[in-house]
């Protein structure tokens, strides 16, 4: 028993070494995950790195310039620091994208399980419910709810998680789907096995990969959502640093102090970047073929 426990868990080292090697060969996702890491710092240290309170206010010296002393990127209309604020914003845009993707991940793989696996009239309405969600666009469909829920970070989380759950279900439903009838599912099955282990224990970790990568690719998706809600207003509201509510902070300043608008933009434009370099060399990373191929 022990022997085979070792060699699994030999098999398990050589297989996740092997991952890293191929990740390492991509080399925008090296670039990508380098400003993904300077990105997650800032966020987990921002009470160190930051040099001041970002709502600390010093009317007497708004819109000073990029390179003022004390003030490395210069500081907005009510004085107060922009690196700052750019810097526990990175906090409140991550959250906003991680948390968002983790419910709708594990809401829309829990329903795209038992549409997979169950089939007739579940696959239904798990099905019609996926097709109402996609009838409406994006967008309009969480300004909607927004609008009736109220601005905040939490109802921002939860709305965007809930609302992009159709695009899990459908990926794991098409997974099971094609594994329920593979002879481990049968075997499980004639063990006298309940469907919950057997769904959860033996099938979903069969169908993790796909949604992995999806949900690498989804953070940026509902960062830059939570960014164009925090610039129609229906987001994190001020004085709160988040970076697309700084964004519609700082438009009508735009002819006064450009460098208001263009740094957070740079910082959306950057995580969102990274994000999708990343969520591709772990799409190769976990594709035996391009794996392959990259080896």
């Amino acid at each position: 028993m022990s022997r085979d426990m070792s060699r699994e868990e030999k098999t398990a080292r050589s297989e996740l070494a092997h991952l890293v090697k191929v990740f390492l060969r991509h080399r925008l996702g090296v670039v990508g995950l380098v400003m993904l890491s300077c990105f997650v710092l800032a966020a987990v240290f921002a009470p160190v790195v930051a040099p001041y309170d970002p709502l600390e206010m010093d009317l007497l010296n708004p819109f000073a310039p990029p390179g003022s002393p004390g003030h490395l990127l210069g500081t907005d209309n009510y004085g107060r620091d922009i690196l700052s604020r750019l810097i526990h914003g990175s906090r409140i845009s991550l959250l906003i994208g991680i948390v968002a993707v983790t419910i709708a991940a594990v809401l829309g793989s829990c329903l795209g399980l038992l549409a997979g696996y169950y089939g007739g009239w579940v696959d239904a309405l798990v099905m019609r419910l996926v097709e109402v969600f996609y009838a409406f666009p994006f967008l309009i469909l969480v300004i909607g709810v927004m609008a009736v829920l109220g601005p905040s970070i939490y109802n921002v989380m939860i709305v965007l998680g809930v609302v992009s759950w159709p695009l899990y279900a459908r990926l794991v439903r098409a997974q099971v789907m094609a594994l329920k009838s593979e002879d481990f599912v049968k075997a499980a099955t004639a063990m006298g096995l309940s469907d919950a282990r057997i769904m959860f224990r033996h099938i979903l970790p069969n169908v993790l990969t796909p949604v992995i990568v999806s949900a690498t690719l989804g953070i940026p998706g509902a960062i830059l959502s939570s960014a164009a809600l925090g610039f129609l207003g229906f987001g994190v509201q001020p004085p709160w640093p988040e970076w697309g509510a700084m964004v519609s902070e700082a438009k009508d300043f735009m002819l006064i102090d450009s460098n208001m608008i263009i740094w957070p933009g740079m910082c959306v434009f950057l995580v969102v970047l990274s994000f999708n370099f990343v969520g591709d060399a772990v799409r190769d990373a976990l594709d035996p073929r391009l794996a392959k191929q990259l080896h």
